[in-house]
């Protein structure tokens, strides 16, 4: 599935999809979230960590943490490093009371804790954030590029200035971009030089329609119309 010179990640909660993501679009690793928790149903957060590390394997998986204050933050994600080597904790830029996250950050990446910074919406967060990593620890930048559209703004001019600020970093740091809405993002992610993207499930099954004939493409709608047309039964005249 290398469409596009970028490592996609299978982003979501269901370990059905994960597999399929693996075995048949050879996804490059995966993360999820509590917003995606909750819509799969998971009643046990560390069960279900640990029936996603037996099916992923060694590739790199995102667990994020639950707690919104800061001592707490450090104990979940202590715990959730020790799941495996591949393992990278989730921490977002900032507690809900708007408090950076970045001291904790700095400590735990000195422990040797792989982190995926997550919810970044600004460059200044990009910046804030890239020098707290120690040097001998591989990281992850996931700027919300998605979201950001969302509000009416292009990203990109976010997410190149995000990529050289990580590519100025010390030490093994990859910027992700989050939020994936279409495949054309995918696109967009790799021409500008970003290392990964999270991809949905939805979106990772379009990706069979790259490069396909669009008057073809315009042909198969005009037909799926007529079908959904018998199916209703409708008549005007």
């Amino acid at each position: 599935m290398d469409l596009f010179d970028i490592d996609i990640y299978a982003d979501g909660a269901v370990v059905d999809d994960m597999v399929e993501a693996k075995e048949q679009l050879n996804v490059k690793g995966f993360t999820t979230n509590p917003s995606l928790m909750k819509k799969a149903g998971i009643t046990d957060y560390m069960k279900f960590a640990r029936k996603v590390m037996s099916t992923v394997g060694d590739l790199p998986i995102s667990f994020e943490v639950f707690s919104d204050d800061f001592k707490t933050m450090k104990m979940e994600s202590l715990k959730l490093a020790e799941l495996g080597k591949n393992v990278f904790v989730k921490i977002p830029i900032t507690n809900t009371k708007g408090e950076s996250s970045v001291p904790l950050i700095k400590e735990l990446s000195e422990q040797g804790v792989s982190i995926n910074v997550t919810a970044i919406l600004t460059i200044d967060q990009v910046k804030e954030v890239v020098p707290a990593f120690s040097e001998n620890t591989t990281n992850i930048v996931s700027v919300f590029a998605g979201r950001v559209a969302d509000t009416g703004v292009d990203p990109t001019n976010l997410m190149k200035e995000s990529v050289q600020v990580v590519k100025e970093s010390k030490g093994n740091t990859k910027l992700l971009w989050a939020s994936c809405r279409e495949v054309l993002n995918i696109k967009q992610a790799a021409d500008l030089g970003v290392d990964i993207i999270t991809v949905t499930t939805p979106v990772l099954k379009k990706l069979g329609m790259v490069g396909k004939d669009l008057k073809k493409l315009s042909l198969e709608t005009v037909q799926g119309f007529n079908n959904d047309v018998k199916d209703l039964g409708f008549s005007i005249i």
